[in-house]
C-alpha cells in the first residue's frame, strides 16, 4: 500500500510538472501573439493613415481636373463647382453664428 502511495504521488507529480511545463509554453506563446498583434495594430494604422492621406490627395487631384477647362464634361464641373460653393457658403454661416 505505501508503494502504491508513493506511485501515485509520483505519478501526481510528473503530470503536475508536464501540466506546468505546458502552461509555461502557452504563456509565452500568449506573449508572443500580444507582441505580434501590436506590431499588426501599428501596422494597420498606418495604413489607413496613409489611406486619408490618398484619399484626400484623390479628393484634391478630381477637384483639379474637375476645374480643368479642357475637359468636355461642363456639366459636371458646373454640379461640381456648386457644391464646393455650397460648403464654403456653409462654412462662412457657421462663423458668422
Amino acid at each position: 500500500m505505501a508503494n502504491s502511495n508513493k506511485d501515485l504521488i509520483s505519478s501526481f507529480e510528473a503530470k503536475l510538472r508536464h501540466l506546468l511545463f505546458l502552461y509555461d509554453k502557452v504563456k509565452e506563446e500568449n506573449i508572443n501573439l500580444q507582441k505580434l498583434l501590436a506590431q499588426e495594430k501599428r501596422k494597420y494604422l498606418e495604413l489607413e493613415n496613409k489611406h486619408r492621406c490618398l484619399e484626400g490627395d484623390y479628393t484634391h487631384l478630381k477637384t483639379a481636373l474637375t476645374i480643368n477647362p479642357n475637359r468636355k464634361d461642363i456639366k459636371e464641373t458646373k454640379e461640381r463647382l456648386s457644391k464646393l460653393v455650397r460648403e464654403v457658403d456653409k462654412c462662412i454661416a457657421l462663423l458668422n453664428i
